[in-house]
């Protein structure tokens, strides 16, 4: 959150199915952290979620396409 201190992260979708639930987000920002790139960036990817027996996250696994949010870091 450093790196982005204007970070927003915007619910997409909520998939539940059986065993997990899928988190579907965007995150938007500007990378003017310390050492900054000071480009925006615009991302999406998901979380898929077991859930505990408490009803919380048990385990979160996280995807998203890095190649692309390198790509706009570096652009022009």
């Amino acid at each position: 959150m450093t790196a982005f201190p204007d970070l927003q992260i915007a619910m997409d979708n909520l998939e539940i199915r059986e065993a997990r639930t899928l988190y579907h987000w965007t995150l938007t920002g500007t990378n003017t952290g310390p050492g900054g790139t000071g480009k925006p960036v615009r991302i999406s990817g998901h979380e898929t979620w077991k859930i505990g027996d408490d009803g919380l996250i048990a385990e979160s696994i996280g995807q998203f396409d890095s190649e692309d949010y390198q790509r706009q870091l570096q652009a022009p």
